[in-house]
């Protein structure tokens, strides 16, 4: 009898466990690191809104499209969490992404208007250097140097294609002899943006491509002063941060409870401080000390989205060009 009440234990918690509603998020490698905000997210989500939260890394986020488009209808992913306004018109190109009914009051640059995309985070692209380098204020200042860089890949980094952008927006027809003067200036390509920043961090190059938010980091989580953005004249470009739920999803309710809970308070106030961007609402208790020490960028750039695809396009065969030569 005992024998059997415990089995009957053992049936009745496996098939509570089986109940259990699992949520897949494809995301960027640094969002599910130990110090990003992926364990917080996870932990204060699957406490308040139930079920099992996975998030998955894939790579930088424009590798997020790329795994999305090879996978197609067949992803495990109800969620893609990491792309940004250059990559959504290439993502709703698909065919692979429903609408959402989220409301919000963002604070971002920018007016917010998309039926799609729930934005949860942005940021203005920048050079990161030691505090003690007099940085250039400006591209060409930047090619007339002998400063190495660190770049990411514009083909599978949002950071990488953010650069591409930020060049083709400011300098336009002039973009291709921008990119043959910093030729010479950069040290590698990375793949994603941590391989880039670990090298920087160790010494390898003068300067890595970043953002504006970086030296918070130090700042905050390290008590170290010694990292500094360069500001450029010619302004910066803009990065906005996104979600959107896969029509393939076999958890619609819950990717919903999700995209919902993004711009709640619970995930908000955690991406100054894990994610080290601004959040796209602001949350309760403002930003953290040390945030009020960034640049502030005189000239936000940033492309429509729409407009994106074509302009990527352009950019990306005259990067390619330059740096072949």
């Amino acid at each position: 009898m005992k024998y059997l009440t415990f089995v009957a234990g053992i049936i009745g918690a496996s098939t509570a466990f089986a109940e259990t509603p699992e949520l897949t998020i494809y995301t960027y490698d640094s969002f599910v690191s130990d110090w990003g905000p992926g364990p917080v997210i996870e932990a204060e989500f699957e406490k308040t809104c139930g079920g099992d939260l996975k998030l998955v890394g894939a790579g930088d986020g424009a590798a997020l499209l790329a795994r999305i488009r090879l996978e197609g209808a067949r992803s495990d992913a109800d969620i893609v969490l990491g792309l940004d306004t250059n990559l959504t018109q290439a993502a709703l190109d698909t065919g692979l992404f429903v609408p959402h009914s989220v409301s919000a009051d963002y604070n971002l640059p920018i007016p917010w208007q998309d039926d799609h995309f729930v934005p949860y985070d942005w940021g203005y692209f920048a050079f990161v250097h030691n505090a003690d380098l007099t940085p250039p204020t400006s591209f060409s200042a930047l090619a007339d140097s002998d400063l190495k860089i660190v770049i990411q890949d514009p083909r599978s980094s949002t950071p990488g294609l953010g650069l591409l952008m930020w060049v083709k927006t400011a300098h336009g027809d002039a973009a291709p002899q921008i990119w043959e003067g910093l030729s010479d200036n950069i040290l590698t390509v990375t793949k994603g943006w941590s391989e880039a920043y670990g090298l920087f961090l160790e010494g390898e190059a003068d300067m890595v491509l970043s953002y504006t938010t970086s030296p918070a980091y130090h700042l905050i989580a390290e008590g170290d002063t010694s990292k500094s953005a360069a500001a450029f004249e010619e302004g910066h470009y803009m990065q906005i941060e996104v979600a959107a739920k896969l029509a393939s999803s076999d958890q619609p309710e819950l990717a919903d409870a999700f995209l919902e809970f993004m711009v709640s308070d619970a995930f908000q106030s955690v991406i100054s401080t894990t994610n080290w961007m601004y959040p796209s609402v602001t949350p309760q208790n403002g930003l953290p000390d040390g945030f009020e020490t960034l640049i502030k960028p005189e000239k936000a750039l940033i492309v429509p989205s729409a407009d994106a695809p074509a302009l990527r396009d352009q950019a990306l065969a005259e990067w390619l060009s330059a740096l072949s030569q």
